[in-house]
């Protein structure tokens, strides 16, 4: 599995002592406000092993975050097969972050590196990423490195009941 180095960052392999810090993460209200229930710690245990196993079959997923000058672990970002059963196919970019991490650029900078890697190593046509209607910094950042939102391709989470995170962006950014 290939390391991704950004100038402040590294995006590598999940360690058993990203472990507790996932978990905080999942289970942070501010956190998880656009991704529904809060995780316990089983529930994100089994997420990085998913992580690892997909890596391992495919050669890419979600990378753990790493700031490079301190090593604190501060949450993931990465490429992923589109969920099936979406409106959409194709390979999506994503990130997610401590609070602690918001508001210094991160998020930005790994989304750059994952989409160099999935456009230069990965030879992807298009690369795409999806948040909630009313997820503001995400959607943000997907402007930021790029990405472009055709309201005509917002759609209804068919996973999600009626509420707040049902509604659903999609933005694009071609190789």
């Amino acid at each position: 599995m290939p390391e991704l180095r950004t100038e402040r960052l590294t995006l590598r392999r999940w360690q058993d002592s990203d472990l507790g810090p996932w978990a905080a993460m999942n289970a942070d209200p501010e956190v998880r406000e656009h991704l529904g229930a809060l995780l316990t710690r089983e529930q994100t245990d089994a997420s990085v092993a998913g992580f690892q196993a997909e890596f391992d079959e495919r050669g890419y997923g979600w990378w753990a975050v790493e700031v490079l000058a301190t090593g604190e672990f501060i949450g993931f970002a990465g490429l992923d097969r589109v969920d099936d059963g979406m409106p959409f196919t194709g390979v999506e970019a994503g990130w997610r972050l401590a609070r602690s991490a918001w508001g210094h650029g991160y998020a930005t900078e790994a989304a750059r590196a994952c989409l160099a890697f999935g456009f230069e190593t990965l030879e992807l046509p298009e690369i795409l990423a999806v948040t909630t209607a009313t997820n503001l910094r995400s959607q943000a950042v997907m402007s930021r490195i790029g990405m472009i939102r055709d309201p005509a391709d917002d759609f209804d989470d068919p996973n999600e009941p009626e509420g707040p995170l049902r509604r659903n962006v999609l933005y694009r950014i071609r190789a």
